[in-house]
């Protein structure tokens, strides 16, 4: 069944227009991700969703319920951690969690959160003294605290270390494990590849696409690259002729083809008759990141601002 669906939204901010007929839906019980270049939307798009912004026009739908009309109950029914979530300085964990539930009708246990997102033992220590990843288990655990159909969790790994993002993906998996949907907002694009489901790519306030990761990478392109050395000289022609070849580069003794359709066995084909062995053959898989910069026509960031204006 549908969590979440967002038909034709639009939002303008003066005279820039941060998101432009964004549409999409996202399944129950998924990880539904949504990723982009800065600036492209992203999180004016799922602060809309929250009712924290009102778009200009379009329509929004949590679990049936439209976040402007009905605020008090999508409020009950979902939980929001964005990029500036941040606390009191002198707040103790456990005090946070119990003064969080506090605010919802059906909260969940805040005690058996605490031990699912690994706090318990930082139960009594205040918030400026967590390390960055515990400060992120703690925003995951009041994003779940209100006991949610779904979660929006905004650029959730920014600023952790390699380890730290890790641990907090095998939380996203073990909360979804939970029967929770999520709406995951991130620029890296190997954690999209790994914990989404599916992925929009919101580029200048509109979607370019929306795939699971295999398929926005077919998507993106069926370039392939194969290379290899070789154990003696081998005349370029026997491979440039081939079909599909669109170039090959030699570089001192190692070879890169580039082409499309059956490259691999191609190649291994030509070589064979060319009597040449193939060295430390090996072939180059596309990637997100490569269907990132296909439908945006930029690469990925490596760092994302505080805050987003679109």
């Amino acid at each position: 069944m549908t969590a979440l669906e967002v038909r034709h939204l639009h939002k303008r901010y003066g005279r820039h227009v941060a998101v432009d007929d964004v549409s999409f839906t996202v399944e129950e019980g998924e990880i539904f991700g949504i990723i982009g270049p800065n600036g492209a939307g992203k999180t004016t798009t799922v602060e809309s969703i929250a009712g924290l912004r009102t778009p200009d026009s379009g329509s929004i739908s949590v679990l049936g319920l439209d976040p402007r009309k009905n605020r008090a109950e999508v409020r009950e029914r979902l939980g929001v951690q964005l990029q500036e979530s941040s606390f009191q300085d002198a707040i103790k964990v456990a005090e946070a969690l119990e003064l969080y539930s506090s605010f919802y009708r059906n909260p969940a246990d805040w005690r058996e959160l605490m031990e699912l997102l690994g706090l318990t033992e930082k139960r009594d220590v205040q918030y400026r003294a967590l390390s960055g990843g515990q400060k992120q288990r703690l925003s995951i655990a009041l994003a779940l605290v209100g006991n949610p159909q779904i979660a929006i969790l905004d650029e959730l790994t920014t600023g952790l270390d390699p380890q730290a993002r890790r641990d907090t993906w095998r939380l996203i998996e073990r909360v979804r494990d939970t029967g929770v949907t999520i709406l995951l907002v991130t620029h890296f694009m190997d954690e999209a590849e790994r914990l989404c489901d599916r992925i929009a790519v919101i580029d200048s306030g509109r979607v370019a696409a929306v795939d699971s990761p295999a398929g926005l990478i077919a998507q993106a392109s069926e370039v392939q690259q194969v290379r290899f050395r070789v154990s003696r000289p081998l005349d370029r022609t026997a491979l440039t002729e081939l079909p599909g070849v669109t170039d090959v580069e030699v570089t001192e003794d190692q070879w890169r083809v580039t082409g499309g359709g059956q490259l691999l066995s191609s190649v291994a084909g030509a070589l064979a008759r060319a009597e040449v062995v193939a060295e430390e053959l090996r072939v180059d898989h596309r990637t997100l990141d490569d269907a990132f910069v296909a439908f945006t026509g930029r690469a990925p960031e490596t760092t994302e601002p505080l805050h987003e204006e679109g």
